[in-house]
């Protein structure tokens, strides 16, 4: 009984919607709300294909961010942060495909890349800072 009273005490100090305070959740709503201004800018063949995958690969980066914050365990936390990350891969894949077809330059993909990059770097190093040092905030 003891364990399960620690397991609830934890997760009453912790504080709901907190990842809207953390750098790597507002870059993340950032490239977001780029990411879906590209898939707006598709012609509309691409409605259900690259599109509908930018989007949702976009929102899966944010969303698994949130959804991982208030988990009980950090090793559980970085598992979603991980998601965040091959989310991320994703949107960039996509990317690629959406410069390969036309519908984007090579200079605004590079600039899409870059923030790609900026923001996986700080999905990895937050992932590294929860499976070390803990984020118990």
């Amino acid at each position: 009984m003891d364990d399960k009273k620690q397991t609830m005490d934890k997760k009453e100090k912790r504080s709901l919607f907190r990842f809207r305070k953390w750098p790597v959740y507002k870059a993340a709503k950032s490239f977001r709300n780029k990411m879906r201004q590209v898939a707006r800018n598709l012609p509309d063949s691409e409605r259900f294909l690259l599109r509908d995958q930018l989007s949702r690969a976009s929102d899966s980066i944010c969303l698994n961010i949130a959804e991982g914050s208030n988990k009980l365990s950090d090793v559980e936390f970085s598992k979603y942060l991980n998601i965040s990350e091959t989310s991320l891969e994703e949107a960039v894949c996509c990317l690629d495909l959406i410069l390969d077809d036309g519908h984007i330059t090579e200079s605004e993909f590079e600039c899409y890349l870059r923030e790609a990059e900026e923001l996986g770097a700080q999905l990895i190093a937050f992932g590294k800072k929860v499976r070390h040092e803990g984020i118990r905030l």
